[in-house]
């Protein structure tokens, strides 16, 4: 009876060691565009924080804006059986193929903040991020409301391989053809590859050229302080209006300074929280939309006490 006593205990025992085991962790590969830009950290970090408030591992690899590098991180993630990847696009017109390669492999798949170019998506990938197009209109039509509806604006263009770029610069453009800002005139838009360095040469360019321009609409806030750097430099800042896109804390300490007139709110923390949530909710089988937008947000000085430490 001791005996049988005894091996009951240990059977108990043995179970309860067996249940205390905890599961193997889900593993999230992401592979991000690049990690050397100010929303790209943010987004990083938010994805980093959510995955350590769920258990999850996260594995960051940084494609360095070569999509090949990015397409051979991405194989490496299926390899090593990744329970799903997340995907900051290098170039968006590449999602078709990625997909069929992920999906290929049976793991679930989200594209953030970049919108793939294949729009209609197949069960198990999901895209978070937000309306590129709402981004370039509400910056226009702020400019356009500061300069009167009558004007001279250059564009600053983020990576044309972006659907974002395409889209923010498509839907500044159709501000002016609007009846109240008829009278604004783009007179030129290139592209500065969402950098800040390249933004003030171009800029500078423009300038020592003799482009005359009365505003710099940019698709996002580091070319946006670029523009003000050469603008500045030049001592043509003051009559310039300057737009951006992201409201970061360079951004937003920009604006409190008088030198930023405009930018938009893009919700880094809400984009990284979304795909880490969205990934697992894939993993675990649950249905989710297969696009998932967070709403811009139009920032000025009037309301940018409501934004400090978003981003």
């Amino acid at each position: 009876m001791k005996r049988m006593l005894k091996i009951a205990g240990a059977l108990t025992v043995a179970c309860m060691t067996a249940n205390a085991t905890p599961a193997a962790a889900t593993t999230i590969g992401v592979t991000m565009n690049r990690f050397n830009d100010t929303f790209a950290a943010l987004l990083r970090n938010s994805m980093k924080q959510e995955g350590a408030s769920k258990g999850a591992n996260v594995v960051f690899e940084d494609a360095q804006q070569d999509i090949g590098r990015q397409i051979s991180q991405i194989q490496n993630f299926i390899a090593q059986k990744a329970d799903a990847i997340v995907v900051a696009l290098v170039d968006t017109q590449v999602s078709p193929k990625i997909t069929k390669m992920v999906t290929s492999a049976g793991i679930p798949l989200v594209y953030v903040n970049l919108m793939p170019s294949d729009r209609t998506l197949p069960q198990k990938v999901a895209f978070v991020g937000s309306k590129e197009a709402d981004a370039g209109r509400l910056e226009m039509e702020e400019i356009c409301h500061l300069l009167g509806g009558k004007g001279n604006v250059v564009i600053l263009m983020g990576d044309l391989a972006h659907q974002a770029t395409r889209e923010r610069t498509q839907s500044a453009e159709d501000v002016t053809s609007s009846p109240a800002c008829k009278g604004i005139k783009v007179v030129s838009k290139q592209s500065a590859q969402w950098s800040r360095t390249a933004a003030q040469d171009l800029t500078s360019n423009w300038l020592s050229s003799g482009t005359q321009f009365n505003a710099v609409v940019a698709n996002n806030d580091e070319m946006a302080l670029g523009a003000i750097q050469a603008l500045k430099a030049a001592r043509r800042l003051n009559g310039t209006a300057v737009a951006g896109v992201d409201a970061t804390q360079d951004a937003l300490t920009a604006m409190k300074a008088g030198d930023l007139k405009v930018t938009v709110f893009q919700d880094a923390a809400g984009q990284g929280r979304g795909a880490i949530d969205t990934a697992l909710r894939l993993v675990h089988g649950d249905k989710v939309p297969s696009i998932n937008y967070l709403p811009f947000q139009l920032v000025t000085p009037a309301n940018l006490k409501d934004f400090v430490g978003r981003n």
